[in-house]
């Protein structure tokens, strides 16, 4: 089913608007039911982006706030592609990827971990897809962190991610995270995604993106529409 332009959410693959165990959902996740897209509305344009309105650099997260020094942590390459439900890839789209220091802490001041920050390192960039919707970031491996939901709870390492598709109305924002890490099962922001779609979630490592004595590679698609598409943020009411 879809409506206008815009498809009906997949609540067999997609988390609930409203996460019992993930305690933020409670108030800021909607308290009426969603209303439908038109597909003539103004939000179903744009925004376009080309390379030269995007300073390459920013997909450098090792670089783009650097001071004097490396950051500190283990240097990683994140790349995919973005793709439609016909598996095509979406050309000059914005990638844009936020996430906490090797530390766990992030560059914000609601963060008041006891964690160092890391002065060469912001924890945030952006790219754009190629012609073949392929997008590729360097950056350093997220610590883990606590978080005030229940108990000793900690966050796994992971990296947000946003992207807009073709239109602000279609915005994706998800988290990528890593294979093998002991604190997924725990999570319960990662638990509210129903089981079957939650492998979408996880990077694959890829010795293909690996960069021989500097950075381990991950590959990470996301998939914008279709029954493959990847879930978003618990809570988070996107498009």
């Amino acid at each position: 089913m879809s409506v206008g332009r815009f498809s009906a959410r997949d609540w067999d693959s997609h988390p609930p608007l409203i996460a019992p165990d993930y305690k933020s959902t409670r108030q800021r996740g909607p308290g009426q039911p969603l209303v439908p897209l038109d597909g003539d509305l103004p939000e179903a344009a744009g925004p376009s982006f080309d390379a030269g309105t995007i300073d390459a650099v920013q997909a450098d997260l090792t670089a783009n706030a650097r001071v004097n020094a490396e950051p500190i942590g283990e240097r990683i390459v994140v790349a995919g592609r973005v793709l439609d439900e016909a598996g095509r890839g979406v050309p000059h789209t914005l990638v844009e990827v936020w996430q906490a220091n090797a530390a766990g802490r992030y560059v914000h001041t609601r963060d008041q971990h006891d964690a160092p920050l890391d002065p060469n390192f912001l924890g945030a960039g952006h790219a754009l897809t190629d012609a073949d919707g392929r997008y590729a970031f360097r950056t350093i491996k997220p610590g883990a962190y606590p978080w005030g939901n229940h108990p000793n709870a900690w966050r796994p390492n992971h990296i947000h991610v946003s992207v807009i598709g073709p239109a602000l109305a279609t915005r994706l924002v998800t988290q990528m995270y890593f294979p093998g890490d002991p604190l997924l099962d725990a999570d319960p922001i990662f638990l509210a995604t129903p089981r079957a779609a939650r492998p979408r979630l996880i990077a694959q490592f890829d010795w293909s993106l690996t960069e021989p004595g500097i950075a381990l590679g991950y590959r990470f698609d996301v998939v914008l529409r279709g029954r493959d598409r990847t879930p978003p943020d618990a809570g988070h009411a996107d498009g």
